[in-house]
Order: C-alpha cells, then sequence, then structure tokens
C-alpha cells in the first residue's frame, strides 16, 4: 500500500547527512516540524519549517527536557488512518497527522565512553526521542521512521525514487530498525546503572548478562540491505560502515558483499601496511589470488595471475593507495568491490568510469575482539584467530630445514591458509599464491585441487611450498606433493601419524615445518 509522505517531524541530535533528506522534502512541499537546533538547520537550508510548540501550543520546559511530549505530537503519529474514530477524534482536537519521523536519540553511548560524570551522563538518556521511535514504529501502518544518521542517505534515495511516498514493506522494515536501536540504547541505559552501583564484580557479571540476553535483538546501527544472500532473503547490517569506510563511488553494498569486504579485511590484516605492497583478490569469502611486490602495479597483475578467471566479479584489496598505473589495469577488470586505505588523484576518474563499481577507502579501527554467530535457537561466540606463526615459530622436524627463500613462502602461504575455507591447501611461492584447494571434505581432495588448478593457469610447482590449516591424518599429501614438485610444507602437527608424514619427507628430500597451532576456518 503506497502512502505518500505530506508531514514530516524532524528531530535530531546529529544534524551531519541530514540536509539531502530536507531538501527533498522540501521539494515535495511536505510540512516540516521540528525542534531547537534541528529547527534552525532545516531554516537554514532555505526550507519552511513549524517549531512544535507552535504545533502543540506549549512551550518547551524543564530546560528541554520536555519538548515533543504532548498529545497533538503522538496523536499525530499514532491515530490511525483507516479508523473512521481515530479519524473523528484528530480533526475535534485538531490533531494533523505526521506520516514521517525523523529522530536519532541522545548520544548516552558516547557520553559514558567519554568518561562525563553522571549528571552529564543522566542528562543524555533520551526520553522524548524514544518515545517517538516507538510510537512511530508501531503504527508503521502509517508512519515512516528513520531511527538514525546512518540510513538518511538511504530514505533518501528510496523516497526519491518512489516520488515521496513508501510501500507497508517499507515502513515495516525501518519500524523494526527502529525497534532495534531502542532496545539496544535501553541496554546500554541498564548496563551503566548496573556497573555504576557494582563496578568490581558483581556488576560486571550481570552486565554481560545484560548483553547476553539482549544480543539477538540489539544494535547501534542497523542498514536495511536490498535483501540477504538471496533476492528470497530479507537481510539488515548491525553495525557503523561508516567508522570503518568512506565509499567513494558505486552501489549500495549488499549482503554478499559485505560477506566478502569482512574476509577481504580480516586476510589483508595479515600484511603489514608498512610492509611490500600487496594485493588480494576474493571470491566467496576465498582468496583467488594474493601477491606482494615492489609495487602495487605488480603486486596487483601478479594476484590476477593466480586465477584471472575467479578474478572476475570479485572483492579487490590493496594494502597501499591506488595509483594511476594501478588504477589502469584495475579498470580492465569488471569487480565488484576495491578496498584501499586511500586512492591518488589521478586513479579515482578511472576507477569512478563503471557506474556500480564500489569503491570503498578503508580508516583504521579496531576491531571486536569477539566472533559472534547465529546457531541453532541461540548464538555462539568465540575469540578472533588473531594468531599467525613465523619463522620464530616453525619447528624442523625433518633431516633437511627449508631455505631462507622457503620460510618466507611458508609464512606467506600459512597467512592465506588462516583465511581459506577448511578443509584446504594452499601453494605458494615468496610472495605469490599459486593455487589453494579449498572446502573440500578431504584433504587430499583438497590438494589434489590446488595442484590441478596451478597447472591450469601455467604455474610449475616445482621448488614451490605447501600451507596445510590442520594435520596430515596419512602421509599421502605428502607424497602427492612430492611428486608435483614441492619442497617444504607447514602444517600444525598433532597427528597420531605425523611421523608416517615427516618420513615420507626425508625420503622424498623435503622440509616440514610444525607450528603446533591449527587454523580451522568452517
Amino acid at each position: 500500500m503506497s502512502q505518500p509522505i505530506r508531514s514530516a517531524l524532524i528531530s535530531v541530535y546529529y544534524k551531519d547527512r541530514l540536509g539531502p533528506l530536507v531538501e527533498l522534502l522540501h521539494q515535495h512541499g511536505v510540512t516540516m516540524y521540528s525542534t531547537g537546533g534541528t529547527q534552525q538547520f532545516i531554516e537554514e537550508q532555505g526550507a519552511k519549517v513549524t517549531a512544535v510548540e507552535t504545533l502543540t501550543g506549549f512551550p518547551a520546559v524543564f530546560g528541554g527536557r520536555v519538548k515533543t511530549l504532548h498529545p497533538t505530537v503522538f496523536g499525530g503519529i499514532l491515530h490511525r488512518r483507516h479508523e473512521a474514530s481515530d479519524l473523528a477524534e484528530a480533526a475535534q482536537h485538531g490533531i494533523p497527522p505526521i506520516d514521517l519521523v525523523v529522530v536519532d536519540l541522545y548520544p548516552f553511548e558516547e557520553t559514558v565512553a567519554s568518561g562525563a560524570g553522571e549528571a552529564d551522563v543522566i542528562e543524555k538518556i533520551d526520553i522524548g526521542g524514544i518515545s517517538l521511535l516507538r510510537a512511530a514504529a508501531k503504527n508503521y501502518r502509517d508512519v515512516l521512521v528513520v531511527s538514525s544518521r546512518d540510513q538518511y542517505a538511504q530514505v533518501t534515495e528510496l523516497l526519491s525514487q518512489k516520488n515521496c511516498a513508501t510501500d507497508l514493506a517499507d515502513r515495516k522494515q525501518y519500524a523494526a530498525a527502529a525497534f532495534a536501536t531502542t532496545a539496544h540504547y535501553d541496554t546500554e541505559i541498564g548496563r551503566y546503572f548496573v556497573e555504576s552501583q557494582n563496578p568490581a564484580s558483581e556488576g560486571k557479571a550481570d552486565s554481560q548478562q545484560l548483553t547476553a540476553n539482549s544480543l539477538a535483538e540489539s544494535s547501534a546501527n542497523q542498514t536495511p540491505l536490498r535483501y540477504g544472500e538471496n533476492p528470497h532473503q530479507a537481510g539488515t547490517f548491525h553495525g557503523d560502515l561508516g567508522a570503518l569506510f568512506d565509499q567513494l563511488h558505486g552501489k549500495q553494498l549488499s549482503y554478499n558483499n559485505l560477506v566478502d569486504v569482512d574476509a577481504a579485511v580480516l586476510l589483508m590484516r595479515e600484511f603489514d601496511v608498512a610492509g611490500p605492497a600487496a594485493c588480494a583478490i576474493l571470491k566467496h569469502t576465498n582468496a583467488c589470488g594474493v601477491a606482494q611486490a615492489d609495487t602495487l602495479h605488480h603486486a596487483y597483475l601478479n594476484a590476477l595471475s593466480c586465477d584471472p578467471v575467479s578474478a572476475f566479479g570479485g572483492v579487490i584489496i590493496v594494502n597501499k593507495p591506488v595509483d594511476a598505473a594501478t588504477a589502469e589495469e584495475l579498470n580492465k577488470l569488471f569487480f565488484e568491490v576495491l578496498i584501499a586505505p586511500g586512492f591518488e588523484i589521478e586513479s579515482l576518474p578511472l576507477l569512478q568510469s563503471k557506474k556500480n563499481r564500489i569503491l570503498l577507502r578503508q580508516k583504521p579501527v579496531q576491531f571486536p575482539a569477539k566472533q559472534v554467530k547465529t546457531l541453532l535457537n541461540g548464538t555462539i561466540e568465540q575469540d578472533f584467530d588473531q594468531a599467525i606463526e613465523g619463522a620464530a615459530e616453525f619447528k624442523t622436524v625433518t633431516e633437511s630445514a627449508p631455505t631462507a627463500d622457503e620460510v618466507a613462502a611458508l609464512e606467506f602461504a600459512l597467512k592465506i591458509c588462516k583465511h581459506t575455507k577448511s578443509n584446504t591447501i594452499v601453494l605458494a611461492r615468496a610472495g605469490q599464491l599459486l593455487a589453494s584447494g579449498v572446502g573440500q571434505t578431504s584433504r587430499v581432495d583438497a590438494l589434489r585441487q590446488a595442484i590441478e588448478k596451478a597447472g591450469s593457469f601455467g604455474f610449475d610447482l616445482n621448488g614451490a611450498v605447501m600451507a596445510s590449516d590442520a594435520f596430515f591424518p596419512f602421509p599421502d599429501c605428502v607424497e602427492i606433493a612430492g611428486a608435483a614438485g614441492i619442497r617444504a610444507v607447514v602444517q600444525p602437527g598433532g597427528s597420531i601419524k605425523d611421523q608416517d608424514s615427516i618420513a615420507a619427507c626425508n625420503q622424498l628430500g623435503m622440509a616440514m615445518v610444525l607450528t603446533g597451532v591449527r587454523h580451522f576456518k568452517h
């Protein structure tokens, strides 16, 4: 059921990003009501706005603690347009309908995090705003609710496409996001009061329980997605993408884009920005090309050569600003997303020549220490796998030790192996992925897949190295790898038949190092 927006209540703490939405509403002749600083902002945009005090006939009181808490405001939001009695009462009391509510909440979490005193924290507990969100979300049949500045651009685009009207499905989707916002907000307030009463031990336990109980429902920022993995699945991102990326070009990120972007970012964290130029190309969360080189241009070309077929439509990430030479090469490939710490001025116009190509400038950000995933009728949580083993952790167990070049190649291969779906085998040289076998039900199948793939793209495996995400239960992988020309192997060890694989290496003149750390990725 499409419904035009004729009136809007806008009252926000943060004014940034609001301008385009105000401009669109103004262009469509929408009656706008507002308060305080937001009213001033709207007026500065050249749009007409009515003060809420004028609407209610009652001034803001108690230092602004009470502004919108009035029957005219809430009646305008909550009365049901399909109920004749509600319409009659609204007319009787002179209550105009409000079709759109745009409200963000006082920055309670930010105030707590700043170390502010209790009086300042308490003043940042939003009452009117959270009530407006709940009212508008409850009456989603008639009202569109916007509960975060992260939604402004998307809502502006939606209203532009639909001639300043919305469908019932649109309104219900944003109502769900609003209720999630209020749930998170109340959770943080509850945590603050619990921890301030019992800062040492008991409060901490209660706070953790509070977090666990609200985990499934609560998230600070939500972005509705076009759909989930497939068009018949609804999707929402919970989090602050703006803290991690500046999107410089392209269409909105999709569910699948985000899953691949996550995998790409985590993989590139293994390659120091202060080190050599690095490039990774991912498809369906697995790397199909990874390389390091003296320049980003060479790193990209070497990564692309690993598997130019799979690179089509992939996600690309680099650890250096994209220069013009690299941009020239990138522009020859169809890819979905490019992530970089920066873009040189000459590179941007060329990369922006494709309308839907997504360009993300990555910002430094602190990642969570925990991973959480829904499972069955609950959730599971684990620490992030932040371990990575290098030469200092390698334990040589064979008669021959790996050369310096082979050690560098083993370190490189292990970084990729850690971020590849199990069971996995990675074949590499120092600074270049040659091939990988991913997500196989047996390690032998993973190895054979990798060998076949390397051959199909013209790579000679003589002198290459192999990394395995888990131990070899039998010596067959070593024997197959040796026959293909592999000269050094890294694996965690831990099998009761480790000695069989070690003996096979000795017989074939191969080097093997153990790390003692498994890197399964299910």
